[in-house]
């Protein structure tokens, strides 16, 4: 079957009522960030563009559109924590998603709880199932091709705490579905939730 391609140059536009790029690159994992800055202030903000980057040390990252309050705070303090967005915390989550100012503490907007973390000062959200504490890595501005300077800034940290709900491990295992994350699709509003029926399993050739 031949496929019949709608192609295009992103430079020059893509022709679309909505840029594809971000649901093609999807579904993409939630940075649910909290950091704070040096006076104390919190802040909590999810990153649509978010992964894991190494597995020892554990290294993660987000990418940040404009030098906004979280990668400051960070790249002052050295330390944020990531924490799971899951069904349960959809709309708490996007409610920390709301453009205010460097004053406002993100946790209460949300109606949400801070607990203390073990290795950092920035607390993580109470009601996760999981949370990761990590110290800086790295920041990088990113580039064109051309090497122009973007307004977008790569956050890197390392994992130096993890915090699972005992509930999430099987035999030991961590359960990947049992919490209901949510995941960022494409448009202004996609989201999908990642259920024990999408599960399939393929392990890589010897």
């Amino acid at each position: 079957m031949s496929i019949d391609y709608y192609s295009y140059e992103p430079a020059q536009g893509h022709g679309l009522p909505h840029d594809p790029f971000n649901a093609i690159v999807a579904p993409r994992p939630i940075g649910w960030i909290s950091s704070q800055s040096e006076a104390g202030i919190l802040n909590l903000a999810p990153y649509s563009f978010f992964n894991a980057f190494n597995y020892k040390p554990p290294l993660i990252g987000f990418s940040s559109q404009g030098y906004k309050d979280s990668v400051a705070n960070i790249e002052r303090t050295g330390e944020f924590v990531w924490n799971l967005a899951t069904r349960e915390l959809a709309e708490e989550m996007n409610a920390s998603s709301a453009m205010v100012g460097p004053e406002v503490d993100e946790f209460a907007l949300a109606g949400l709880e801070p607990a203390p973390s073990t290795l950092v000062k920035v607390p993580r959200v109470a009601r996760a199932q999981v949370a990761f504490e990590c110290r800086l890595s790295q920041i990088v501005r990113l580039k064109t091709a051309a090497g122009d300077d973007l307004d977008q800034w790569l956050v890197l940290g390392e994992v130096v705490a993890a915090h699972i709900d005992k509930r999430l491990l099987k035999d030991g295992i961590y359960q990947t579905a049992a919490a209901r994350p949510i995941v960022r699709g494409g448009g202004p509003a996609d989201y999908f939730e990642i259920t024990e029926a999408a599960l399939f399993r393929m392990r890589r050739p010897d």
